[in-house]
């Protein structure tokens, strides 16, 4: 009897100890609260094969910094390029939608894959893989949205292919199908111009989740080939059919495009390297709908420095000029903010005339899939002769000394800063931007540790007063560390 109290004593003891271990360890929270997370947001990433994105002397800055991980490791030769993460419809754990392509063959389409976790087995299981129209995974983007208007999101895929064309892949779960059974792909488009989401308000009671929405439609541009001019487009509106359960042609358009000379629209559009860089390469204001020009919004491409200046409502946003393709009617850029490299924007570019063009933008990491309504619409170019009355405040780059804490700092409109102090020299890139109408100035230093800094500015009498930042997705996040005062050198 007493030799068995024993062996039960012995055998409590060591259950305990292995449970203080269990639980100190973490090892319980797979079980019972699955990884998850509260944002439902697109990562486009480098290749991990490539430096694609670099751009020469800036590319300490260009490097995306978006998250490759996946629930379960791929296949072989399997290259990941955009993940999305979002809860599942059971809400007990996280699923993953994961557009990769195969590293053996080239100019293959990309696929998307379905990762979702099995209660059973407590881990994560691939579902299914579907082949997608894009090949260009330079243009790839990954988003989810409610385009039916029943809550049941669809997975978007967007980008281009092996001849320039934008494409769309969308795909929807078939309701009260298990999640082994693949997505339908409810459209797939394919044009040499763009393509749009078009949304549209919803009602009070969809937002409450009384009701269902309106579904919303998709645009389809190209160019009207039963025309001489080459700007005349067409314009495909595709609308949701409840019964089959498709994205189906409804109406078809023509928009006239200007008379202008076709010979120089021909030389324009004829897809030879930096031509069309080279004629966007200006100020452009917005035009309104009712055709008037607004001085106090406008673009700025640089391709030389490889930078696009937008400006509006007060406020500066610089983004570095990634990667840009020739499409039918006119130019495909991928753009990065300069700052917060999560923030990207998709750039297209069609002319509209001699001296204007249209633009449609589409900015990842807030799942903007339509177009952006801040953006979006015909700009006509400034000319050299009023750049300089329009200058903003806060320009990217200065040409000045100031003494501070740290030395004395010169900045150079290059780009460049050095810092000298007790006869030693740092040196890196800098540039001044605005955030939420902030004034902010961002160092980059050549050497590797807290290569990256940003200060907010307060300003008075020429003097700056640095007080270093976060700038992220969700705004700016003040460090609490001692200000830096410059002084300028006279």
């Amino acid at each position: 009897m007493k030799r068995s109290l024993l062996y039960l004593y012995i055998s409590i003891g060591v259950l305990s100890f292995l449970l203080i271990i269990f639980l100190a360890a973490g090892l319980w929270k797979p079980i019972f609260y699955p990884k998850t997370d509260d944002n439902v947001r697109t990562k486009i990433v480098t290749p991990r094969e490539t430096n694609l994105y670099s751009i020469d002397d800036q590319s300490g800055q260009m490097i995306w910094e978006g998250n490759l991980d996946t629930k379960i490791p791929m296949e072989d030769g399997e290259i990941v390029i955009a993940v999305l993460n979002r809860e599942s419809e059971e809400h007990f754990a996280e699923e993953q939608y994961v557009v990769y392509r195969n590293r053996f063959t080239a100019g293959s389409p990309v696929f998307l894959s379905f990762l979702s976790y099995e209660e059973k087995t407590k881990g994560y299981k691939r579902m299914w893989n579907l082949p997608c129209a894009a090949t260009n995974y330079e243009t790839i983007t990954l988003s989810s949205h409610d385009l039916i208007g029943d809550r049941s999101n669809c997975i978007i895929v967007s980008g281009m292919n092996a001849n320039n064309e934008h494409t769309m892949t969308i795909f929807r779960r078939t309701p009260g199908e298990p999640v082994s059974v693949p997505y339908k792909k409810i459209a797939e488009l394919q044009i040499e111009g763009s393509i749009i989401i078009q949304e549209v308000t919803r009602s009070a009671a969809y937002q409450q989740g009384i009701t269902s929405g309106q579904s919303y439609n998709i645009a389809a541009y190209g160019h009207d080939s039963s025309s001489a001019n080459i700007l005349d487009q067409i314009e495909t509106i595709y609308s949701f059919n409840q019964r089959s359960e498709l994205y189906e042609q409804t109406n078809v358009s023509r928009i006239p495009g200007s008379q202008i000379e076709q010979r120089r629209i021909r030389e324009l559009l004829s897809g030879a390297p930096g031509v069309f860089e080279n004629f966007i390469n200006n100020l452009w204001y917005y035009v309104s709908p009712q055709g008037t020009i607004d001085e106090g919004r406008y673009l700025y491409f640089d391709p030389p420095k490889k930078e696009i200046i937008f400006f509006g409502d007060d406020s500066q946003q610089v983004f570095i000029w990634q990667t840009s393709m020739n499409t039918r009617l006119g130019l495909h850029i991928r753009s990065q903010n300069i700052s917060i490299s999560t923030l990207l924007r998709f750039i297209d570019i069609e002319l509209e005339s001699l001296d204007s063009i249209r633009i449609r933008v589409n900015e990842d990491v807030r799942l903007r899939i339509t177009s952006n309504t801040t953006w979006d619409g015909t700009y006509r170019r400034a000319g050299a002769a009023k750049i300089k009355e329009i200058e903003p405040q806060m320009r990217p780059t200065i040409n000045a000394a100031y003494d501070s804490s740290w030395g004395r700092i010169q900045f150079n409109n290059s780009s460049e800063y050095s810092i000298s102090s007790g006869g030693k020299i740092k040196k890196g890139r800098y540039v001044f931007y605005k955030v939420d109408n902030n004034d902010l100035l961002e160092l980059r230093s050549e050497e590797g540790e807290e290569s990256r800094m940003v200060y907010k500015i307060e300003s008075g009498a020429g003097i700056l007063i640095l007080s270093r930042v976060r700038v992220g997705t969700n705004g700016i996040q003040d460090l609490l560390e001692p200000p830096v005062t410059l002084t300028p050198v006279n």
